[in-house]
């Protein structure tokens, strides 16, 4: 799942996005407010966490310049700006949430993670189950046949994907453009690595092997 941020603070963008990285989601990050606006609208997002005070472009006018365009991409607003008439405005611009610095990062995670359930319902519920595999996606657990599986950041996110896909096969491309950052060659063999990695995880001992390689197409999570 991807997540863009918006925020000209080095230090403090680097903790965002450092917080959400190890959390599962994939993120992109602008420095200004005319980067900012021109990722957002690409429209590959779950969610977005947009500064106020943004060099080139506002972060207010940013939010709502896209919701002119009626884009609805769901936008928690940053601003160290506490008073109340703040916040009414910044929601009026047509932010969804609104989080004063400083704040803790489990509370923003908290609320990135409410903000995706209630624009998504497809993305509400806690727990997937697919080809006897559980994932709860608050816990962070993963079991197949009681067994619970030790996975890294990536590899929960990469098996969150094909869960939410099973049995369709997921593209090279697609995997890529979900689980890094843009920046990354479309030739890269990080794709085919991080499955393998996956699947010594999820099918090592198992007579079926979930994860399969579809020749020239992708990968699939198998259900029967």
């Amino acid at each position: 799942m991807r997540i863009l941020v918006i925020e000209d603070d080095p230090k403090l963008a680097a903790f965002v996005v450092g917080g959400l990285r190890q959390s599962g989601f994939t993120v992109d990050h602008a420095g200004d407010g005319q980067d900012g606006l021109a990722l957002a609208r690409q429209g590959h997002y779950a969610a977005a966490v947009v500064d106020v005070m943004l060099p080139k472009f506002d972060g207010l006018a940013l939010i709502e310049t896209l919701r002119a365009e009626k884009n609805r991409l769901p936008v928690i607003i940053l601003s160290a700006r506490a008073k109340l008439d703040d916040r009414i405005r910044g929601l009026q611009s047509g932010g969804d949430d609104y989080l004063t610095k400083p704040f803790a990062f489990s509370e923003l995670l908290a609320r990135v993670q409410s903000l995706i359930r209630r624009a998504d319902p497809g993305e509400a519920a806690v727990e997937l189950a697919a080809g006897g595999i559980t994932l709860n996606l608050l816990s962070r657990e993963v079991r197949r046949g009681g067994r619970r599986l030790d996975l890294q950041a990536r590899e929960f996110a990469l098996l969150e994907l094909l869960m939410r896909n099973a049995g369709r096969v997921l593209t090279k491309t697609f995997l890529l453009e979900r689980l890094w950052d843009y920046s990354f060659d479309p030739q890269t063999n990080v794709v085919d690595v991080l499955v393998c990695r996956l699947r010594s995880k999820v099918d090592r001992d198992f007579d079926s092997k979930r994860i399969q390689t579809v020749r020239g197409a992708g990968y699939v999570l198998k259900v029967d």
